[in-house]
């Protein structure tokens, strides 16, 4: 049985959803500083898929739209001509196999003076002061300039102006790469520009393709993520990084899926796909790039890997049998290219990418949610038949099923199951004490779950104040159980405001545009940070003169002994006092997310709602006694030494 079951049974505290609900009145709680359970180190982490933009446009940072015209019918989606020239997509002169359209720009006859195409990004391009790398492919008899600006779309104001020559023939692609310097920008309504001359090419066309914008990235990374977004995720000290989904990951189509060998080596050799979520994916952001990602993150890596599931339609399509044997094939050729040393054959080929070493890797997730969509009856074959595989050539691994069900009896030892919820505020709170009595020998990674409504019904556009409490209730009771409650993760991660995909009434937990300082952080981001940020390894047993509700905690110290943390959520319209004894500590601060129950942070009001830090000592003649007031519909972390 579970710390958390001992100290439920003890207190009596089996209660029903009603009763959870009813107020407390001057609860004290004393923190034992010794037993417990031992926590996951690596609790509190990232779940990310490309979706509402959060890769192309998002925390990717190429910034050029459809700038190889991937998916499945591009068009001129971003572009528009400048000058008295025509715009079309060409299938008939391919910059690579995996690039097989560009953009013909057409000339007429008599033509003279600048002529060209310009690019709108993704809902406007981010112009930030700072030295930016352009690059793109021409093909077609050009000698001459060639002129490169950023401008406000409505202002016409200049921030960039590049021209460079260009020498390019009719027979090949030729490359071009420049950089130049930037002005900073008042708003994300800018547009890129490109012109030439167009007496040089009157009559005739150029062809340009995988047109590309890079400002400075995270780590100065070639091919990066952009610092302002990954800034925001290492400020929450998260733990893993679950990719590339979801949703994602399934395909449309078996031949839609996320190919991991489509997402390797250079740019010109990825095809990219029509994503899940409506929208192109480039795959730009590949397989090395996420783990570059971890990399400089110092995160911890869950790889999902397709298992014969699609998500198409109404008729999702399922892969049995040995219909099933390519695809695990595949999963094997993608952990050897991981895995493998550079002698192995994908080994090998990981290495000529640039990437001698193996990258670490320890956790495997077979599919996604195959409880829905039809795969649950056959979830059990295919867990199985991938599951022997893998461990059969990588014993190490810990494979994580994508579901607590359909799989098989008895379950394969070792294994990790996925659970997903997104739910009303008042079902989060009512799972408080779902994984109490689970079986220990089986841990659970929560990979999706975040509030999404209220118990009325009323959709969630944004993370507010009632939902981040809520969802700080569901998260003390995963910390409560972080010796079978392995890893969770909040989803959506991060949503372009431009790009809902998914649904405009689903919260995201970070949004972004791009303007400076476009990133809006919600209120349920500053639950996941300040959750994560203070961490003990061992879960500690709490005495309470009172039961849970509306005021649920969790304690733990560190592994040196020297630092206890107290969790808090309200979740009530009433301020609760609340007295912490923990002995032998003297000082330390409380840290306090607290508004009224709809309060959330926007785009008119991004700092709406912000953690608040105080000092705190223990009362005078009292050491290691601390008296609090938690804040109606209020989180709060209390760390002491």
């Amino acid at each position: 049985m579970s710390l958390a079951s001992k100290n439920l049974l003890a207190c009596g505290l089996f209660l029903a959803v009603a009763q959870l609900a009813q107020p407390v009145t001057g609860l004290e709680l004393t923190v034992s500083t010794s037993g417990g359970n031992k926590s996951s180190p690596i609790l509190y982490g990232f779940m990310f898929e490309d979706i509402n933009h959060s890769g192309d446009g998002g925390i990717h940072s190429q910034l050029l739209q459809n700038n190889g015209f991937q998916g499945a019918n591009p068009g001129l989606t971003a572009y528009a001509p400048i000058g008295n020239v025509s715009l079309a997509v060409d299938t008939e002169n391919p910059l690579s196999s995996a690039i097989t359209r560009s953009l013909k720009v057409t000339v007429p006859p008599n033509a003279s003076g600048k002529v060209g195409f310009s690019n709108s990004g993704y809902w406007g391009i981010p112009v930030n002061e700072a030295n930016y790398t352009n690059s793109f492919y021409i093909k077609g008899d050009y000698n001459g300039d060639v002129t490169l600006r950023l401008a406000g779309a409505s202002s016409g104001s200049l921030y960039a102006s590049q021209t460079i020559s260009v020498k390019s023939n009719s027979s090949s692609y030729t490359y071009v790469e420049t950089q130049y310097p930037v002005k900073q920008a008042p708003d994300g309504n800018n547009i890129w520009e490109l012109t030439f001359d167009a007496s040089k090419v009157a009559g005739k066309s150029l062809n340009f393709d995988l047109i590309q914008l890079y400002p400075p990235t995270f780590h100065d990374r070639p091919n990066g993520l952009k610092p302002e977004i990954a800034n925001v995720l290492v400020d929450m000290k998260g733990s893993f990084l679950r990719f590339p989904g979801g949703n994602n990951l399934e395909g449309l189509t078996p031949a839609t899926r996320w190919k991991w060998n489509e997402t390797i080596g250079p740019l010109t050799s990825r095809p990219g796909r029509q994503g899940n979520w409506g929208y192109p994916n480039t795959d730009a952001l590949g397989l090395n790039e996420y783990f570059l990602w971890i990399q400089d993150m110092g995160l911890t890596a869950v790889l999902g890997v397709w298992d014969g599931l699609t998500i198409g339609g109404p008729s999702p399509q399922v892969i049995t049998g040995d219909a099933l044997k390519p695809y695990i094939d595949d999963v094997l050729n993608e952990l050897e290219y991981i895995l493998g040393d550079k002698d192995t054959t994908y080994g090998k080929l990981r290495a000529s990418h640039g990437f001698p070493d193996p990258w670490p890797l320890q956790y495997v997730e077979i599919g996604n949610e195959d409880n829905l969509n039809g795969g649950g009856p056959s979830y059990a074959e295919r867990f199985t038949a991938f599951h022997d595989a893998i461990k059969a050539k990588y014993p190490h691994l810990t494979i994580i099923s994508s579901t607590d069900q359909y799989l098989p009896n008895p379950k394969p030892k070792g294994i990790w199951m996925d659970w997903h919820t997104y739910s009303p505020a008042g079902e989060l709170v009512s799972m408080f004490n779902k994984f109490d009595n689970v079986d220990r020998a089986f841990p659970y990674f929560v990979g999706e779950y975040a509030c999404i409504s209220l118990d009325n019904g009323t959709e969630l556009a944004q993370p507010i104040m009632q939902g981040s409490v809520a969802e700080a209730v569901f998260m003390i009771g995963m910390e409560r159980n972080s010796d079978v409650v392995k890893m969770a993760a909040y989803a959506p991660l991060l949503q372009q405001y431009g790009g809902y995909t998914w649904n405009d009434h689903v919260p995201n937990l970070i949004m972004f545009n791009n303007n400076p300082n476009g990133i809006v952080r919600s209120t349920s981001y500053y639950v996941q940070q300040m959750f994560s940020v203070n961490r003990g390894s061992t879960i500690l047993p709490v005495e309470s003169d009172g039961s849970f509700g509306p005021v649920y905690y969790v304690a733990s110290k560190t592994s040196d002994n020297k630092t206890y943390y107290v969790k808090f959520a309200n979740y009530g319209p009433t301020p609760q006092p609340v007295t912490v004894n923990i002995p032998k500590t003297e000082t330390g601060r409380l840290t306090t997310l607290s508004g009224a129950a709809t309060a959330a942070n926007t785009w008119s009001s991004p700092n709406a709602v912000t953690p608040k830090t105080s000092n705190v000592s223990s009362a005078d003649g009292a050491p290691g006694k601390f008296t609090i007031t938690l804040p109606a519909w209020s989180v709060a972390v209390l760390a002491v030494e």
